[in-house]
């Protein structure tokens, strides 16, 4: 599996053509039959080197066709027609279905949900038609994000069709879709409906339930899953391996109970293994872990014993043949990798410590089993013999009862061991691709998941149980266990340090790597396994690797000297980040989702999933100074996520009034310990050798009782000959009030006010700043058209290079204090150059 996947890496960099690569795979597989024969010493680096070349001949073959095309411009209303092959759900306000428009080419449908209303009535097969302006989806193109278009391509959706308001599906004659998958969703939708039934009054309890049985998260409140999250627990509200282990654990118990026998009961659990992976929408880890306990159910058969590190390597091979995309997805490695972790470092552990003395309980009045144990477990037997005999005989008890007492008393805190060792082993060994994702690492984790993964596990077959028969007297051990996970998650995460991590260096990662490996060797090879001094090494190894992990003593990719701004790709929004000379850092803005409301949606935060994974992604743990230019959610409302992240000293705020953005954030400054300012025209600050001017608003500037662009802070950076101006959203009338007061605007690098629009940006301001860089942070096709063409004819006609993150994605422009270099996400270089 290793050789396969290295294939599929080194296909992204092969500079050969097709035909060489079918001609060195052919090679090497003559080289390793002939070497099978004649040179047996040859014959496993042969093969393996024949499984890579057949690795970079998949991956070459599979590659993905060329998107699908439709004929419509983004802002264009069009009747699309197809098949739901997704049924409508109500989320953050929005029903949205998947449509297929043909085969292989779909479009996530949106539609505004009237307050209160119930989901649309469509079903799985029905054709319909619908009103909509479809757009391509993009990702935000900074460095480090993530790669979202790539995502839905992967699931055949390749554009977000939003209804026009008040219009409704149109169903159109005639079914389209499987009957197979009919059936699996009216078996999905009985379950939603049984579930909404069964926990009507309880919706934590309900949203829990879906997600865990079915998939569904869209019930989740963003908090609870946050909280999940923070305690290293979330694992358990993606439907995974872990819930179909939980099912067919427990239905093969059942069966056994009921005396049915080994192999017919592992078929049934097969084949309920395959239905419930149905009934789930055939999600992939769930695929794999029927896959998993197919082959585990045929080596039974065989009379085979199963090595799970062979088990899970023979999964991943299957699906990787199939789909070698996959190598790249993170749920994949993550999956791949927990099992890989109990494999070569938890069972490893077990085997050495409590494993031989939890099997050696098994039927412990058999003397003749003491000959089939360990020596030491057979000496231990013996003793509990005696402790048994000895405390019948002062309490007058019967043997086998006392027996049967030490076994029950004995038996919780070894498996309660064994569950701690597979907790931590899991812990450690996805420590790195946990950072390099999520930039989480979980210590809390390894206790949480001791109590709340038998939790889960006993809530799955209560849970299906409920659902089969509707019987409260089923549904209330679910809903008690199910709440119960989720306190003792909560407690967890609020008791626990909650760590982000930024992304580790290079070196790092592969030291990090390499002593995991070294630790499992020194548990697993068997020279090894004998000897003290390598497993304390390794483990050295690992605990030294892990805590440089987590502190990150490096410094942040910021360069001494230099000052920096950087417009962050946030869409329709603004988020700039200033690096001083110094090395102290400025985020003004954080980005948000523009509403006509007056917030954002709550399921997106652009703080926490953009502007934070950028910032990571450069080593920048803490931020400095955070700065509101004024309470508009497309500037604000990313900033509660980002001061929980990255705890700055500071929070500077505009002169908004006190709208439930403005208080909240203040609030949360406050509970953080961040001091909170309210700079005004005439101050000025120093950081090393760069100058801030606040030069907006006025001492005596009043905002309305709603946020206003005028509202804004605005700030001049100087250092040295060179000067950068960031004008918030701030309009016209700012902008007369700046030149009336004769402040000094001249500036290299102009942000250009409010994204473009023709009311910023005027004639007599531009005279005054006289930019070389104009930068303009607005979205791909927004609906606002900004920025607008009068703005660019004038930035044109004053010979300032207008620089857009529509179409260039994040911005950055450095200088030393004399010469300025620009780069941007799409050109990857240097890109213009201004000399001193």
């Amino acid at each position: 599996m290793a050789a396969f996947a290295l294939g599929i890496l080194l296909e992204h960099g092969a500079a050969w053509g097709f035909a060489e690569t079918i001609g060195g795979a052919l090679a090497f597989v003559a080289l390793a039959v002939w070497a099978q024969w004649k040179a047996r010493g040859l014959a496993l680096p042969c093969t393996l080197l024949a499984i890579v070349f057949v690795g970079i001949v998949d991956a070459r073959m599979r590659h993905a066709a060329p998107p699908p095309h439709l004929d419509a411009g983004p802002e264009e209303v069009v009747l699309l027609d197809g098949c739901v092959v997704d049924p409508p759900v109500l989320s953050a306000g929005r029903d949205q279905f998947t449509l297929e428009l043909a085969r292989g080419a779909r479009a996530r449908v949106s539609l505004a949900a009237a307050p209160g209303a119930p989901p649309l009535e469509l079903h799985y097969g029905q054709r319909v038609e619908i009103e909509a302006k479809a757009r391509v989806p993009r990702n935000f193109d900074n460095p480090g994000g993530f790669d979202f278009a790539g995502f839905l391509a992967r699931q055949q959706i390749y554009w977000n069709a939003a209804m026009v308001t008040g219009t409704k599906p149109k169903l159109l004659g005639g079914g389209c879709g499987s009957r197979f998958y009919q059936a699996i969703f009216a078996v999905r939708g009985f379950t939603m409906e049984r579930l909404e039934k069964l926990y009507a009054h309880d919706e934590l309890a309900q949203g829990l339930l879906e997600a865990i049985l079915l998939g569904q998260r869209q019930q989740l409140d963003r908090v609870w899953q946050d909280d999940f999250r923070r305690a290293g627990t979330y694992h358990v509200l993606v439907i995974a391996g872990l819930h179909l282990a939980a099912f067919t654990g427990f239905l093969l118990l059942l069966l056994r109970l009921f005396f049915v026998p080994r192999m017919q009961a592992l078929a049934i659990t097969t084949a309920a293994a395959w239905a419930y992976a149905a009934v789930s929408g055939f999600h992939t880890p769930v695929v794999r872990a029927a896959a998993g306990f197919t082959l585990y159910a045929a080596a039974r058969y065989l009379s085979r014993r199963t090595r799970l590190l062979n088990l899970i390597s023979a999964i991943a091979l299957a699906f990787l043949v199939f789909d070698p995309t996959q190598l790249s997805e993170p749920a994949f490695q993550l999956s791949f990798l927990a099992v890989a972790s109990i494999a070569v470092l938890a069972a490893p552990a077990i085997e050495r410590t409590s494993g031989p003395y939890l099997d050696g309980l098994r039927d412990l009045r058999s003397v003749s089993r003491d000959f089939h144990v360990a020596p030491k477990v057979a000496s231990w037997r013996v003793e509990l013999r005696l402790l048994a005999l000895t405390a019948s005989l002062c309490w007058k008890a019967p043997r086998h009862a006392a027996e049967r007492a030490l076994e029950f008393l004995l038996r919780p805190p070894l498996v309660g061991w064994e569950l701690f060792v597979v907790s931590a082993a899991m812990q450690a060994g996805l420590a790195l691709p946990m950072t390099l994702y999520f930039h989480r690492v979980s210590v809390s984790g390894v206790s949480a998941n001791v109590l709340v993964v038998p939790l889960m596990s006993l809530v799955v077959p209560f849970g299906l149980l409920a659902v089969v028969t509707g019987g409260r007297w089923a549904a209330a051990p679910a809903g008690w266990l199910v709440t119960a996970a989720a306190r003792i998650s909560v407690w967890h995460a609020h008791v626990g340090p909650d760590w982000r991590v930024p992304d580790p260096p290079l070196w790092l990662a592969v030291a990090f790597a390499a002593s995991l490996a070294a630790m499992a060797l020194a548990l697993g090879w068997e020279p090894l396994r004998t000897r003290r001094a390598p497993k304390w090494g390794a483990a050295a190894g690992v605990a030294f690797c892990l805590v440089l992990l987590l502190w990150h003593p490096m410094r942040p990719a910021v360069r001494r000297g230099v000052l920096e701004l950087t417009a962050i790709d946030v869409g329709q929004g603004d988020s700039l980040l200033v690096a001083f000379p110094d090395g102290r850092l400025m985020l003004v803005d954080g980005g948000g989702l523009a509403s006509f409301r007056g917030a954002s949606t709550p399921q997106f935060d652009v703080g926490e999933e953009v502007v934070a994974p950028y910032l990571w992604k450069r080593g920048i743990r803490s931020i400095d100074v955070m700065v509101m230019t004024h309470a508009h959610a497309d500037h604000a409302s990313g900033l509660v996520a980002l001061m929980d992240d990255f705890h700055p000293r500071e929070l500077w705020m505009g002169a908004s009034p006190a709208n439930p953005l403005s208080r909240m954030l203040v609030a949360h400054a406050r509970r953080l310990g961040v001091r909170v300012l309210h700079p005004r025209a005439g101050c000025s600050y120093t950081f090393g050798r760069a100058h801030v001017s606040v030069l907006a608003p006025a001492l005596d500037y009043q905002p309305a009782d709603a946020p206003g662009n005028d509202d804004s802070l605005v700030l001049r950076i100087v250092y040295r000959q060179r000067a950068f101006l960031l004008t918030g959203d701030a309009e016209a009338p700012v902008e007369s009030e700046m030149l009336a007061n004769g402040d000094g605007l001249r500036a290299d690098v102009l942000k250009v006010g409010h994204h473009g629009s023709r009311t910023s940006t005027t004639e007599d301001f531009l005279d005054a700043v006289h930019p070389a860089f104009a930068i303009i942070s607005d979205g791909v096709n927004n609906p606002f058209h900004h920025p607008h063409p009068d703005v660019i004819t004038r930035l044109a006609a004053h010979h300032a290079e207008a620089l857009r993150t529509d179409r260039l994605g994040l911005i950055t422009v450095r200088t030393d204090g004399h010469a300025i270099r620009v780069w941007d996400a799409r050109d990857g270089g240097t890109g213009q150059v201004l000399p001193p």
